[in-house]
């Protein structure tokens, strides 16, 4: 029996006996993507959140890699940091957090952009403008915890871009 899903569109197959792995070992030692960041390693600080889509839902949730064992993501489709960008550019989101400078150190980066990519494409997707945009970004940025810099630049890139992608659809 094995553990299949796929990582940025790339399918991987995993023995049984991995089933406890937990999500951010694999990544960092089978497939040596290192953006997803493990630092609390008790699914606190969410630096280490990757995006999870698992049929039937389409909707991609926020998932805590260092926490995450392999065997709940049986069929999943994961996206982490280095799946968010095109091969010859940044995404909206990393453009803006780079243009507000939205962080200091770096480390909590990774999760802070799939929490925003997320909460980006729920938008693109939904049939109206939200009316609690703010709420909205507030609660996809709840847990994460930045020692740096804070969250307002987070913030303001994420509902800069997030207006942007809602006026498009006006």
């Amino acid at each position: 029996m094995t553990i299949g899903f796929t990582v940025n569109g790339v399918s991987h197959n995993v023995a049984e006996d991995r089933r406890d792995d937990k999500l951010i070992d694999f990544l960092h030692d089978d497939l040596n993507l290192t953006g997803t960041k493990l630092c609390c390693g008790i699914a606190i600080c969410r630096a280490c959140t990757v995006s999870v889509k698992k049929p039937p839902s389409q909707e991609a949730t926020p998932s805590l890699a260092c926490s995450t064992p392999l065997w709940m993501l049986n069929g999943a489709e994961i996206k982490t940091i280095e799946g968010v960008a095109s091969a010859d550019s940044l995404s909206p989101i990393q453009d803006a957090f780079l243009e507000d400078f939205s962080f200091q150190c770096g480390y909590c980066t990774p999760g802070f952009v799939i929490a925003a990519q997320i909460l980006l494409d729920r938008l693109a997707a939904a049939p109206r403008r939200p009316t609690d945009l703010d709420a909205q970004i507030e609660s996809a940025f709840g847990g994460h915890i930045c020692r740096c810099t804070g969250y307002v630049r987070y913030f303001e890139a994420t509902k800069r871009t997030a207006e942007a992608i809602l006026k498009g659809k006006s």
